[in-house]
């Protein structure tokens, strides 16, 4: 699990979001609701327990979006 992998926990926010961005990693690991925002703060073991899948694809960010267009 790295810093701005997806991850999929077993139960959704009160928003109905199952997906969360890693923003920090370290004995505690921050995490961004994909859906509302929310940010909330797991002790990794917790994390690891709840996650069903990790190193989801992001839909917003495709490899091609940043690339400069050269003429």
């Amino acid at each position: 699990m790295r810093v701005g992998s997806i991850v999929a926990l077993r139960k959704a926010h009160p928003c109905g979001g199952r997906k969360w961005k890693v923003i920090r990693t370290g004995a505690d690991v921050k995490l961004r609701c994909m859906r509302c925002g929310r940010e909330i703060w797991l002790p990794r073991s917790r994390l690891k327990r709840l996650m069903v899948k990790h190193g989801l694809q992001d839909k917003g960010s495709s490899s091609g979006e940043n690339k400069a267009v050269l003429l």
